[in-house]
């Protein structure tokens, strides 16, 4: 088994540092872990790994945009992943190999490079507990956003004005606090950037809310046509209560009825994106497994690897570190 092979598919990290795929699982190529280490260094030199390293430290995306730990949360959801196979080989040298005063596996043909990719790993471990306590609070946030839309379907044509002008802003403001909340970890160098569900799960929620076909119908151009729209530049919800007023004094029912195709819509698709099997799910539950198997398999990848630099989360990683660990109770 070649230690570019992490999942049943084949993660292949040589294609990360442009070189040659591994050989597949049960080939006659195919070496053990320390081994296959060895060789891999003796071809592409120590030049390579460093790529790995610095790349890797940024979005933590494999080439053609797959991300590590939605590529290893999947290969482990049916049994053992050919990294069991490789780590119970270096569990197995790992006591001839040693480990020096300075961290590095000395028996390696490259410590430094392997030392390297374990500094990598190590950050991996951080951000992606930092990356599940961050997507754990999101899916609370799209429930919360999910119930106000279902509020503010509830006013009809006997609500009073005050009434539907205080759900719609009520409706607003948990918006916005969803957009403050996420906002910054959503650009680009914020922590959820390189996270397709949570890039996702914004895109749709914005789309919903600036949709122009809700109550079509009847003359209207969406919610902005009842005063409810998305400020381009600062991506937060606006009210004009004038607007509304007007809306609901030339054509009440059409502007309820406009309220009712939205609020269906929205609260939809915050469903969708909670469902088991969809965005954020999916991505919780491939970060829970590939953080519970960086946690088992930690002693064996520094025997093999080195030790690596310690991770320094600082900010808002920090800050989600620190969520994550009070959250599962990790002193």
């Amino acid at each position: 088994m070649s230690i570019n092979q992490i999942n049943s598919k084949g993660f292949d990290f040589s294609k990360l540092q442009g070189g040659k795929a591994a050989p597949a699982a049960g080939s006659a190529d195919a070496v053990d872990f320390s081994s296959a280490l060895k060789l891999q260094m003796a071809g592409i030199q120590s030049q390579a790994l460093n790529t790995l390293a610095s790349s890797a430290s940024g979005s933590g995306k494999a080439a053609g945009g797959a991300n590590f730990a939605d590529i290893l949360g999947a290969g482990k959801t049916s049994g053992n992943s050919a990294l069991d196979a490789l780590l119970g080989s270096a569990a197995g040298v790992s006591g001839t190999n040693g480990i020096s005063a300075t961290g590095r596996n000395m028996a390696l043909f490259d410590p430094e490079s392997a030392y390297r990719m374990m500094t990598n790993i190590n950050a991996r471990a951080v951000a992606y507990k930092a990356e599940s306590s961050e997507m754990s609070d999101m899916k609370a946030y799209v429930s919360t956003l999910q119930q106000e839309a279902i509020k503010l379907g509830g006013v009809d044509t006997s609500s009073g004005s005050e009434e539907i002008r205080a759900r719609v802003q009520a409706f607003a403001d948990a918006y916005n606090a969803w957009m403050q909340r996420f906002g910054s970890e959503l650009k680009d160098g914020g922590l959820l950037a390189g996270t397709q569900a949570a890039r996702v799960a914004q895109w749709e929620l914005e789309q919903s809310v600036a949709n122009p076909f809700h109550g079509a119908k009847d003359g209207l151009r969406g919610m902005a046509g009842l005063g409810l729209s998305i400020d381009p530049v600062t991506k937060l919800a606006t009210v004009d209560n004038a607007r509304l007023d007007a809306a609901l004094a030339s054509g009440k029912s059409a502007a309820i009825g406009a309220l009712h195709e939205f609020t269906a819509h929205f609260a939809k698709a915050a469903e969708l994106l909670n469902s088991a099997g969809n965005f954020i799910n999916n991505r919780l539950d491939n970060l829970s497994r590939v953080i519970a198997y960086i946690d088992t398999n930690m002693t064996s990848l520094q025997a093999e690897f080195g030790l690596g630099d310690p991770a320094k989360p600082t900010g808002q990683l920090a800050k989600a570190l620190a969520n994550y660990n009070a959250k599962h109770g990790i002193a």
